[in-house]
């Protein structure tokens, strides 16, 4: 999800787990600053029976925690004896002033640090750059599995009062908010185990992002300050990320609300209710309109100009029927508003023609693998039917430097790239459509391992 600083909104501050923000080509690639967990989501298959079942028991809430605890003094002196790491102890004194600056109490501070440490392992998740991508048909085979849509509808039915009460209130159906719930935690089974004060002191010290997640550790640290939950119970990613629909502290403090009334915004709880009302809020507070789906799948006519599929290119279905954009049944797209078509796996692929809720979602993570997983897997719980479109599943995400390499084929060519940095934004996708159409291939754009063969 992203987050809202002074007032604007800052997609460069968030993490995608998954995927780079253009897609053409690439599915995911891991870490790139644009949403609130830089995580794999989990894997659907991994949701047992038995955590189904946990869905359909009667759920909870948690009781309020006890936000003081006396039961053993902290100082800053036991604090910074309580680390090993010199530097770290250096930080944490700085930092000790900085917060104080922010609005932490000293009380606070001492007793939110009192057992941190230097987690190794997160700076190794923090750095550790996939080398290999995901296509985005085997995105969606985990984001909408048969698994995954099952436990879907069984969340569903459990907590379909609450998620009609919450709908009713936001205007953002049910089965979207299932949808979030489904892919950042699967249902609340792994909302993550990290010590959040930890982590986020780990990151702000050494990591490669330290001023982003140092406001991210200020905003955790207020949020123990108010008493919405205890240090012990603010577990989460290991990038900070919490709850059962992974909110990071700054988008915690903005957005979140206090669905059941207890005086608490409990998205730590079993009770995912405050969780799944903050996440509709959420995308209520971004421009959710009511009734308008992510996306409808099209095909398109041939002859089809592919400089149309962009997506600051929007019409009204209506126009795009007159140059014979359907819907897989062959009828003109129901007016749901502009819409812009967008081709996720180039012209091979299934395409869609998609509507401001796309953008909406977007706000949670930027990357179209997963605007796509979230819309489809919200349709699949729903009822609706599997995308009809086949994927060119015999061909293979590029790796990074695959992508660099066709970079750099693609400007000796003649079609300068403006740049070689592995990633196929507006520039390479200008570039790769200009050589598709020197060679007569569909210029869709689209950067397949059949084009770096071309190129070679």
């Amino acid at each position: 999800m992203k987050m809202v600083l002074k007032g604007k909104p800052m997609r460069v501050q968030f993490f995608v787990f998954c995927a780079m923000t253009s897609f053409s080509g690439l599915a995911l690639a891991e870490s790139v600053e644009t949403s609130v967990r830089p995580e794999s989501r989990p894997n659907a298959d991994a949701v047992t029976a038995m955590q189904t079942a946990k869905l359909t028991s009667k759920i909870r809430p948690n009781a309020r925690p006890n936000v003081i605890k006396k039961d053993r003094a902290v100082t800053p002196e036991a604090i910074l004896a309580a680390t090993s790491n010199a530097g770290f102890k250096r930080w944490i004194s700085a930092f000790r002033g900085r917060a104080l600056s922010a609005g932490i109490s000293p009380a606070a501070f001492d007793r939110s640090f009192r057992d941190v440490a230097y987690l190794p392992k997160v700076i190794e998740r923090d750095r550790n750059q996939s080398e290999f991508t995901k296509t985005i048909w085997d995105y969606l085979d985990s984001a909408a599995s048969d698994r995954r849509i099952a436990n879907g509808k069984a969340a569903l039915e459990t907590h379909r009062a609450k998620l009609d009460a919450i709908e009713a209130k936001y205007g953002v159906e049910k089965e979207v908010v299932v949808a979030v719930w489904g892919l950042e935690s699967a249902y609340g089974e792994f909302r993550g185990d990290t010590p959040i004060v930890s982590a986020l002191a780990t990151l702000s010290y050494d990591g490669r992002r330290g001023r982003f997640f140092e406001s991210q550790l200020v905003a955790a640290l207020k949020i123990l300050q108010s008493g919405d939950t205890t240090l012990e119970n603010m577990t989460g990613s290991w990038a900070g990320a919490m709850g059962h629909t992974q909110f990071i502290p700054t988008s915690y403090l903005d957005h979140a609300v206090d669905f059941t009334g207890d005086g608490r915004r409990d998205i730590w709880a079993d009770d995912p209710s405050d969780a799944l009302a903050s996440t509709a809020a959420y995308l209520s507070k971004f421009g959710w309109q009511t009734g308008q789906p992510w996306g409808v799948e099209v095909t398109l006519p041939n002859g089809f100009n592919y400089d149309l599929a962009n997506r600051k290119i929007k019409r009204a279905p209506a126009d795009w029927a007159g140059l014979g954009v359907l819907d897989v049944d062959g009828k003109p797209v129901p007016d749901h508003g502009v819409g812009a078509i967008l081709l996720p796996a180039g012209a091979r692929g299934a395409v869609f023609m998609v509507f401001d809720n796309f953008k909406v979602i977007e706000r949670y993570n930027a990357a179209d693998a997963y605007v796509i997983g979230i819309g489809h897997l919200s349709d699949r719980i729903r009822g609706a039917e599997p995308i009809k479109a086949e994927w060119p599943r015999e061909d293979r995400a590029l790796t990074y430097k695959e992508r660099q390499k066709m970079q750099r084929l693609l400007t000796g060519a003649g079609f300068n790239t403006k740049g070689v940095d592995g990633k196929i934004g507006p520039n390479s996708i200008a570039a790769i459509k200009g050589f598709q159409r020197s060679v007569g291939m569909i210029p869709d754009g689209y950067a397949s391992l059949k084009l770096l063969e071309r190129l070679e």
